[in-house]
C-alpha cells in the first residue's frame, strides 16, 4: 500500500494502519502528496532534532501565495514572519529567546487561579442551560480563547472577534496549498489582527502592566519592525488558543463516547497528569509537521534530496509499538508518556506547559461541576485530513 497519512484509516484507526505500514519501512514517499512520510517515533523525533538537514522555514512557500495577491494579503504573509513554528535559526533564536521565560513552568504555574477564575465563570453559564449543550461552541472554544486574551492583557470585547480572526489566518497557516487559500477572509482577519494589536502594543508602551503582551513590547522582541512584533503577538494569540481548543474538543467527545474512562478519570484525580498527556497522544490537533529537505541526505534507508517535502508523522509517531504499549488503547496512567503532539528539540511547542494546565483545569472542574454528564445524542465521527483533525459539536447533557 501506498502511505498517506491524509486517509480515513489513518484517522479512524491510527494504531492499525501506521502499523501496516511501517513494513514497508520507516521512511517513504508519498506520491499523492509529493513527500516523504516518516513513520516511526526515533525518526520523527530525530527528524525534530535535525535542524541542519531538515527545514521548517515555509515563508517561501507563502510569499509565493502572496504574488499577485492584494497588499492585506502580502502583510497577512509578513507578519507571519515572526512566527517562530515557520522558521529557522538564527530567525528562530532571535524571535524565541525573548519570549521562554515567560512560558517555565513556574511562569506558567502563577497562571493557575486566574484559569480557574475563567473556567469557574464558563461553567456557571453552563449551568444555566435547560437542555443539551454543545461543549466544544460553548466551553471548550471560548476557555482557552479566555485564558490567552486574559494573559496577554487584551480582555474585551474584541476577544469575541479575534476567535474569528484566528480561524481566517489558520485557513493560510494549516494550508498544505497556500496557493488555493481564498484571499478575502486572511486579508480582512491580517488588517483588523494588525489595527488591534497597534493599539495594545502602543497601550503598554506608555503604561507598563504585568501582562504577557507588556512583557513581550519591553524585552528584546520589543525592538522588532512593527510588523515583526505584530506577527509574533498574533502567533503568541493564535497559538495561545487553537492547539488547546481542539484538544479539548476531542477529549470531550471520547469522554461521552467511553463513560468507562469518563467515570474512572472522575474518581481519578491523581491521574489528571498523565491523562492528559495520553489525551495528547491519542487526540491532538497535529498529525503531520512539514519539513524541506536542506541538503541531499540519507534517512530511514532512503535517500533525500535538496528541496523535498518531508511529513513528520506525528500520528504514526505517537502509536508506534516499538515505544507504547497497546498503541491502539487510551491508558490514562500511561507513564512515560514520550508523545510528540508537542513537537520536539528546537520547535518544542513554547506553550506547551500552559496547555497542560488548561486542560488539566477545565477537564477537572468540567467533571467535578456535572458528575452526571453525558451524551445528548451521537458524537460526530472523527474527521480530518493531512494536518490535523477534530470532532465537533460535542452535544452534552450535563444534568
Amino acid at each position: 500500500m501506498e502511505v498517506d497519512p491524509g486517509c480515513e484509516a489513518s484517522i479512524r484507526d491510527p494504531a492499525g494502519y501506521f502499523a501496516r505500514a511501517r513494513e514497508a519501512g520507516d521512511v517513504q514517499w508519498s506520491a499523492r502528496h509529493r513527500a516523504w512520510v516518516v513513520l516511526s517515533h526515533a525518526e520523527v523525533a530525530a527528524g525534530f532534532r535535525d535542524g541542519e538537514r531538515l527545514s521548517s522555514d515555509r515563508m517561501d512557500t507563502f510569499e509565493r501565495a502572496a504574488q499577485g495577491r492584494s497588499a492585506a494579503f502580502h502583510r497577512a504573509v509578513e507578519m507571519l514572519h515572526a512566527w517562530l513554528n515557520f522558521r529557522d535559526p538564527p530567525a528562530h533564536t532571535r524571535l524565541r529567546e525573548p519570549l521562554a521565560a515567560a512560558f517555565t513552568p513556574r511562569a506558567v504555574g502563577g497562571l493557575e487561579a486566574r484559569i480557574r477564575a475563567i473556567a469557574a465563570e464558563r461553567l456557571a453559564a453552563l449551568a444555566q442551560a435547560e437542555g443539551p449543550v454543545d461543549l466544544s461552541a460553548e466551553f471548550a472554544r471560548p476557555l482557552p480563547a479566555l485564558v490567552i486574551a486574559a494573559v496577554l492583557g487584551v480582555e474585551g470585547e474584541e476577544r469575541e472577534r479575534f476567535q474569528a480572526w484566528s480561524d481566517d489566518i489558520a485557513s493560510l497557516v494549516f494550508s498544505l496549498r497556500p496557493g488555493a487559500v481564498e484571499e478575502g477572509p486572511v486579508a480582512r482577519a491580517a488588517e483588523e489582527f494588525m489595527g488591534f494589536f497597534a493599539r495594545h502594543i502602543e497601550r503598554v508602551r506608555q503604561e507598563p502592566d504585568d501582562s504577557l503582551l507588556s512583557y513581550v513590547v519591553h524585552s528584546p522582541a520589543g525592538g522588532l519592525e512593527p510588523v515583526e512584533l505584530v506577527g509574533l503577538c498574533t502567533l503568541l494569540l493564535f497559538g495561545g488558543h487553537e492547539t488547546t481548543t481542539t484538544l479539548l474538543i476531542n477529549t470531550l467527545a471520547l469522554l461521552l463516547e467511553r463513560p468507562d474512562l469518563r467515570e474512572w478519570l472522575a474518581a481519578h484525580p491523581e491521574a489528571d497528569e498523565t491523562a492528559v498527556d495520553e489525551f495528547m497522544r491519542v487526540g491532538g490537533p497535529a498529525r503531520v509537521m512539514p519539513r524541506k529537505v536542506r541538503i541531499d541526505h540519507e534517512r530511514g534507508g532512503q535517500r533525500l534530496r535538496a528541496g523535498e517535502t518531508v511529513f513528520l508523522c506525528i500520528a504514526a509517531a505517537n502509536h508506534d509499538a516499538a515505544v507504547f504499549e497497546r498503541p491502539g488503547e487510551v491508558d490514562l496512567l500511561r507513564d512515560p508518556n514520550p508523545q510528540l503532539g508537542f513537537g520536539w528539540g528546537l520547535h518544542y511547542c513554547l506553550g506547551a506547559n500552559l496547555a497542560r494546565l488548561e486542560a488539566r483545569i477545565a477537564l477537572r472542574m468540567l467533571l467535578e461541576r456535572f458528575p452526571a454528564m453525558r451524551p445528548a445524542g451521537e458524537i460526530p465521527p472523527i474527521r480530518g485530513g493531512v494536518m490535523g483533525f477534530g470532532r465537533r459539536p460535542v452535544p452534552a447533557l450535563l444534568r
